[in-house]
């Protein structure tokens, strides 16, 4: 009876054991997305799949189409040190009210065929609000 319920127990702890591995695993492999800047995008872009990433660059002076639900943005990223090397990018959401030309941008989601397609779209906040301009302006 001892050897039983011993081997109920093993099997309970390697059970845990595998159920937290899982978790582990599971959250690491879905957080875990490459940071790159335009340039390096399109040098590790491969035709056959899509490369889920974050993109880093400067929303160009090109026209921004934006449908006709007002959700979303449709423009051309440049590179931050070179500004020939672009992706074009569509983006469905709320777009942040600090989005504009020259604006630098963060985007998440997935580059295919040298279009990227954001899920989202984030902003760096205005130099205004940095604390060095806030003591000289007050």
């Amino acid at each position: 009876m001892a050897k039983k319920s011993r081997s109920i127990y093993y099997t309970a702890f390697f059970l845990f054991v595998a159920g937290i591995g899982y978790m582990i695993w599971s959250g690491l492999s879905q957080n875990s997305v490459y940071f790159l800047n335009v340039s390096e995008a399109l040098a590790q872009e491969t035709p056959q799949s899509a490369l889920s990433a974050r993109v880093f660059g400067i929303v160009s002076d090109t026209p921004i189409e934006r449908p006709q639900d007002g959700l979303g943005a449709n423009f051309t990223l440049e590179d931050y040190e070179n500004k020939s090397q672009t992706i074009q990018v569509n983006y469905r959401g709320v777009v942040p009210d600090t989005f504009k030309a020259g604006s630098e941008v963060i985007i998440e989601g997935s580059l295919q065929n040298s279009v990227f397609t954001a899920k989202t779209l984030m902003t760096k906040c205005p130099s205004k609000y940095q604390k060095e301009n806030r003591e000289k302006n007050v």
